[in-house]
């Protein structure tokens, strides 16, 4: 089961999602690591954490640094937040003047509430000229280039205010090769449960408005491979992207990639194979920001790995306080060689939290055709 986004064909439909502070350069390398060890290949597509446009644009020395892709890493798949199609053009032509990426995804279903607030992220898309003027500018920028540019977005800013249909229309007219739809409005945030029953009127109306050709690949809950296969028989959508899936269970591709292209499913990994997974993640973080950095970042992944296992409280305590690679490996080793597996392995996780309401601009939604650039909308890349 292939997927084709523009000239770029992937051997399984499984495009794992940025996700800031987490798809890194050695999460991705993680991850592929672990598809490669298990079926024998790299199949899927691998997004980086995303990047703002403007600091893009601007070669911001911290974007610049997240924007590193490993020799082996190929397609490099980077993702813009953008607001303004001014920056969006200036930074999509520097990615493919400079050979910076093989594919551009663009971000509109942040729902935090420091970019909605802003008029950014999945508050964006209900400014229906704006945001084909933001498209646009990225697939004129990389004209004449083997660089496809793909969108995502979310099912609206509220159920009053859908706005997924039209965006995925106008982005598909715009020149966008594929769409992705987290299928959650922004008012959900990531609460509740996910309606596929919106992912399968996407790719309804999309086939409806002429635009068969572009795939439509489904976003939320899917945290085991056999969610992916149930969303895109249910849906009948293209490829899945994968986001919180994936946390603590880097090795979640390796079951898709196998799942969907019809060969045998991985075995579940044991907390002794866990451990050596947890050892080689934070190598890799330590290759790219520093030792120091590296274990500190490490922290954060720790309950995501060892969620279902059966560790105690103390070793989690120390390993949420790790300063060494040393550290890490002394914490560990009574672990090494446990048969133990997760007993919730396919459950739930990342953040959840509540549904609340959408902060927006004032007057936000009193004009739907406005496509004049919001104010101060440009975040840093710390967020959502």
């Amino acid at each position: 089961m292939t997927l084709k986004i523009g000239p770029l064909t992937l051997q399984s439909p499984v495009v794992l999602a940025p996700m800031a502070g987490v798809t890194n350069i050695a999460f991705r390398g993680l991850c592929r690591e672990q598809e490669r060890e298990k079926t024998g290949t790299v199949s899927g597509l691998y997004v980086c954490e995303m990047v703002t446009a403007r600091a893009l644009a601007e070669r911001n020395e911290k974007t610049m640094r997240m924007t590193a892709f490993a020799e082996d890493e190929s397609p490099r798949s980077m993702q813009l937040y953008t607001t303004d199609p001014k920056y969006t053009y200036e930074a999509a032509k520097m990615i493919a003047e400079e050979n910076m990426a093989d594919h551009i995804d663009m971000n509109f279903g942040c729902p935090v509430p420091k970019v909605t607030r802003r008029g950014g992220g999945s508050a964006l898309p209900y400014k229906r000229r704006l945001f084909a003027n933001i498209v646009a500018a990225a697939v004129r920028a990389t004209e004449g280039t083997n660089i496809p540019v793909t969108v995502k977005f979310r099912v609206g800013i509220d159920a009053a205010h859908h706005t997924h249909l039209d965006a995925g229309r106008i982005a598909a007219e715009q020149g966008a090769q594929a769409v992705a739809l987290h299928a959650r409005t922004a008012a959900q945030r990531y609460s509740g449960s996910a309606d596929w029953r919106e992912i399968a009127n996407l790719k309804t109306h999309m086939i409806a408005h002429g635009f068969a050709d572009i795939p439509v690949l489904g976003n939320g809950d899917i945290f085991a491979a056999e969610d992916a296969l149930a969303m895109m028989e249910q849906t009948s959508c293209d490829g899945v992207v994968i986001g919180r899936g994936c946390l603590g269970r880097p090795w979640l591709f390796a079951e898709l990639s196998a799942v969907l292209r019809g060969i045998e499913k991985p075995a579940q990994p044991t907390l002794g194979e866990v451990t050596q997974i947890i050892i080689r993640h934070a190598e890799l973080l330590s290759e790219h920001m520093g030792e120091e950095h590296g274990c500190r970042d490490m922290r954060k992944h720790m309950g995501w790995y060892l969620r279902g296992f059966p560790v105690g409280g103390d070793t989690r305590r120390d390993l949420a306080r790790i300063r060494t690679l040393a550290e890490l490996r002394e914490t560990l080793a009574p672990w090494s060689d446990s048969p133990a597996l997760a007993n919730d392995h396919d459950g739930a996780r990342g953040r959840q939290g509540s549904p609340g309401k959408v902060i927006l601009p004032e007057g936000w939604l009193d004009d739907p055709e406005d496509d004049t650039v919001p104010v101060g909308a440009e975040i840093d890349n710390s967020g959502g």
